[in-house]
């Protein structure tokens, strides 16, 4: 429905001149919802702006940012000081025998079976034959391991009771069908000897880890 300009009179949609007074009509008032004027005295609270995501997704940018700055510092720090070891690092090699010496100590490893024989500490067993394969020794610092194998013509049993009266006092010592292993330790030293059969040939592997003695002033 519209109203007429001049006089208010209800009008019918499309009328040119009003029936009442006779004013044109220059166009027609629809009747709608008018907004809800605003009641004097009555402050309007202003409507917050919207941020949705955008903080949290902030928060998580920084929080990334910072694991990745950390990551990037820590692995450059790894390879400075891989650097700094790897050049300050002397590699000194004399057939089967190495020495490395490093900023943290002195490493010596040798593949000489003979070496390591002398280097046990422990009584060969009489007849025994030193094996090339898996005999060494190492020294780091104050701690000394030497591994050396052997085989013998003798039975196991034989080699066992052999060593058991070597080390009466062994920590350990277990013995099976055909295989015996000796553990003997102390606060210096540390003895293990593995001793198995097999055919017509006894097996025998000594490793020994001894600790320098320091002195104090």
């Amino acid at each position: 429905m519209a109203f007429c300009n001049s006089c208010g009179a209800a009008i019918t949609q499309g009328t040119r001149f009003c029936s009442k007074c006779g004013a044109a009509i220059t166009a027609s008032t629809p009747v709608g919802a008018a907004p809800m004027a605003p009641v004097p005295g009555v402050p309007v609270p202003p409507v917050p702006p919207s941020t949705g995501g955008s903080s949290a997704l902030k928060i998580i940018l920084i929080v990334v940012g910072v694991i990745v700055c950390i990551g990037i510092l820590a692995l450059s720090a790894v390879l400075f000081v891989g650097f700094r070891i790897a050049k300050s690092a002397h590699v000194t090699q004399n057939g089967d025998h190495v020495t490395v010496d490093t900023p943290f100590g002195h490493v010596e490893t040798s593949k000489d079976p003979e070496q390591a024989a002398k280097d046990l500490g422990v009584d060969i067993y009489p007849g025994a034959e030193i094996q090339k394969n898996g005999s060494s020794s190492a020294t780091f610092g104050a701690i000394r391991t030497v591994t050396a194998n052997f085989t013998s013509s003798d039975s196991t049993d034989k080699v066992c009771n052999f060593y058991r009266s070597k080390f009466p006092n062994a920590n350990v010592s277990t013995s099976d069908q055909n295989r015996c292993t000796i553990v003997s330790n102390d606060p210096k030293n540390m003895v293990t000897i593995n001793i198995e059969g097999g055919g017509d040939t006894t097996k025998l592997q000594i490793t020994t880890v001894n600790k320098k003695a320091t002195t104090s002033n």
